[in-house]
């Protein structure tokens, strides 16, 4: 089983779950999970991860995002793009100097409502689904952090910008609130997903590109290990008399070692345990995520010098 992220380029025309049943096939495994939707039409990073790296989805889920868009001025739709009916359109007799000063105000925290073309469940049912059958429930505002705004280039109606934002901000609707605050409606008519965390669309590899790497029996080029994962955290190594302790997931004392924050915690034998948290109050390292197996321990022996 492989186990690690693939920053995988998801094409137009994909859903995200087309790409994890892709690559299912590709690499003759089941244990593979996504890191976050989007949208078919849109394109771009859509890191997955694979065995024991499914335990990440959830934290790569909650990471900062960075997209470039195409902003479509003058005209609305149901679905905030290109994709959907028109519901409204208006001239655009706004300047460029207004449509950056707009843009720009949406830096920092805002309140948006969620889209009812959206994958979010009411009352266990998806969004979308209701739209689809043309009911339009009420949605709350919720907060979401634009963090940086780029406007890139302007040849109105249209408005190319790249944005970094927090989880689940939908880049539709800010297109849609873009052009609602300038009076002339907007919509997204295109989305590239650009960086999730640490992976760059320069380094992501399309499926046609993975089942290449896996044909070749080079697929491990592309997965980043869940250890690598966690390069920016001290490893800590401790002694053979803890090692029972971590196998089964065990807080462990500090001994002399004090490392604020998150750590990789090895055994003496260089087992890769999972990442733990010191806790002062304890003086204790307390797992936050394992990402061992009994299988790791099978054969390991004490390391001579």
């Amino acid at each position: 089983m492989i186990n690690g992220v693939i920053n995988v380029y998801k094409e137009k025309g994909y859903t995200s779950h087309d790409v994890v049943a892709k690559l299912r096939g590709i690499l003759h495994q089941k244990k593979i999970g996504h890191t976050g939707t989007l949208d078919p039409e849109a394109e771009g990073v859509l890191p997955v991860c694979l065995g024991r790296g499914t335990k990440l989805c959830a934290m790569l889920t909650d990471k900062r995002k960075t997209y470039e868009a195409v902003l479509y001025l003058g005209k609305e739709t149901d679905t905030q793009d290109m994709t959907g009916t028109c519901i409204r359109e208006c001239p655009v007799e706004v300047t460029p100097e207004e449509v950056r000063s707009c843009i720009l105000g949406f830096l920092g925290e805002q309140m948006q409502i969620p889209p009812m073309y959206s994958a979010l469940k009411v009352q266990g049912k998806k969004l979308y689904e209701l739209a689809r059958e043309g009911i339009e429930v009420e949605r709350q505002p919720r907060k979401v952090v634009f963090y940086q705004i780029e406007v890139l280039s302007m040849d109105l109606p249209r408005v190319s910008f790249r944005v970094t934002c927090s989880k689940g901000t939908y880049i539709r609707t800010l297109c849609h609130d873009i052009g609602s605050r300038l009076g002339c409606g907007g919509c997204m008519e295109s989305l590239k997903r650009t960086q999730v965390d640490r992976f760059a669309v320069r380094d992501s590899r399309t499926l046609a590109q993975l089942e290449s790497l896996a044909r070749e029996g080079r697929i491990s080029e592309a997965v980043v290990s869940v250890e690598e994962m966690f390069s920016q955290c001290p490893a800590v190594r401790k002694a053979e008399a803890f090692d029972k302790m971590l196998k089964n997931g065990n807080p462990v004392p500090a001994q002399g070692e004090i490392l604020e924050g998150k750590v990789r915690m090895y055994n003496s034998t260089g087992v890769f345990i999972g990442i733990y948290e010191f806790r002062r109050e304890k003086n204790m390292y307390c797992p936050a995520a394992i990402f061992c197996t009994p299988e790791d321990f099978a054969g390991k022996t004490k390391e001579t010098t």
